[in-house]
Parts: C-alpha cells; sequence; structure tokens
C-alpha cells in the first residue's frame, strides 16, 4: 500500500503500450521514482515518457499547453528532459560532452536530442519532482538551452 505523501500532484504519464488508452496518473513523489525505475528497467524502445500536468490550462483544442519528456539510459545511468510550452522548446545542459547520437524512445517512438543533453540520473528525478510539485512548470534545478540553435 502507498503511503500517503504530503506533496500531492496530478501527472498523467505516457511512456508504455497499455496508456495509449488510459495514462498513468502520479500523484505524489514515489510514484516519479517508480515512473523513473521503471523508464531505467524497460526496453530501450520504451526508455522515455512523456509528462503532463493536470495543474495546467488546457488550449481551446483540449491539448495540453505543455509537455516535459523524460528519458532514462539504464547502462549510463543518465537521462534527458525536454521541455515545451508557450516560451518555447527546451533541453537540458549536461556538464560535459556526452555520446555524438543521444536518442530516446517512447513506445518505439524515437527523439533525437543535443550530444550534450544528458545528465546524471538523481538530477533527472529531482527535476520531474519539482515539475510536478510545481504544477507543470519548467524546472528550475536543472540548466536549460533552446536546441534551435544546437
Amino acid at each position: 500500500m502507498r503511503r500517503a505523501s504530503l506533496m500531492q500532484f496530478r501527472v498523467e504519464a505516457y511512456y508504455r503500450p497499455q496508456h495509449g488508452d488510459k495514462r498513468e496518473l502520479l500523484v505524489a513523489p514515489e510514484d516519479v521514482d517508480e515512473l523513473i525505475d521503471s523508464l531505467l528497467a524497460g526496453p530501450i524502445h520504451q526508455n522515455l515518457a512523456e509528462l503532463h500536468s493536470l495543474e495546467r490550462s488546457t488550449l481551446p483544442s483540449g491539448a495540453p499547453d505543455h509537455e516535459l519528456l523524460v528519458g532514462a539510459d539504464q547502462s549510463l545511468q543518465v537521462g534527458v528532459l525536454e521541455f515545451m510550452d508557450a516560451s518555447g522548446n527546451w533541453t537540458t545542459v549536461g556538464l560535459q560532452e556526452g555520446r555524438t547520437e543521444v536518442r530516446y524512445s517512447c513506445v518505439n517512438h524515437m527523439t533525437e536530442f543535443p550530444a550534450h543533453s544528458e545528465i546524471p540520473i538523481d538530477l533527472i528525478r529531482r527535476a520531474v519532482k519539482e515539475f510536478c510539485l510545481s504544477g507543470g512548470q519548467r524546472p528550475t534545478c536543472v540548466q536549460w538551452e533552446n536546441p534551435e540553435f544546437w
């Protein structure tokens, strides 16, 4: 049984085929850890999740006005974040150059990221929790860049 958490939120996650009809609901920091653990343990073609906070407004079409992509690589214990909203598209900036090809997949849909965008998995956990607890705002605990310039 999940223990009660004083910090609660409502964030929908899509990262497995079964989430196509019904997104997984994250409501506590422990859920974020379970999500990241699942991405790390899952198949390589399912190591990226799409997150939408239910605390934010939707567009007139009913679609979310934002998105956070969360990737996790088990072999390197790193991950990547991409945040999108009206302010633009932003990817995390790693401290040093990483792989030349950074790719993560959400249910067989591959997304490429800048070579220097991967950060330690513990920082991924912290940033995703901040996103959830802030009501879907871009986390401030990581450095961001606009990927249009890479």
